[in-house]
């Protein structure tokens, strides 16, 4: 899985993006991550994170069109792709194993 490894950071925003579907740009992202996560990323983290995702190829971006509430300027729209896909995939199935496999006494109160 080299090269579609994903940090937690990473995957948040990957996750972010297929939440935005359609709308799923960097301030937007921003926005969605503080919204569902609490916390309150940087503009300049996410950009950062967006092109690394974008170079391992779990994203595609286009310019989208101008806005007149942007200055007439336009924004940078993001979609998933399959690689992105597969490698959300690829960590929530090693999450979630490794999850069922932390024993019972863990979770009440054994071994503190």
């Amino acid at each position: 899985m080299k090269g579609t490894y994903l940090g937690e950071f990473e995957e948040l925003v990957l996750l972010t993006v297929g939440i935005l579907n359609d709308d799923a740009h960097a301030l937007a992202i921003q926005k969605e991550l503080e919204n569902q996560s609490g916390r309150q990323p940087m503009i300049s983290s996410v950009h950062k994170v967006l092109v690394r995702l974008e170079d391992k190829g779990c994203l595609v971006s286009q310019m989208g069109g101008a806005t007149a509430e942007r200055g007439g300027r336009r924004k940078r729209l993001y979609e998933m792709t399959a690689t992105g896909k597969k490698a959300l995939a690829t960590s929530r199935e090693l999450r979630n194993k490794m999850w069922d496999n932390v024993p019972q006494v863990v979770w009440e109160g054994g071994n503190s």
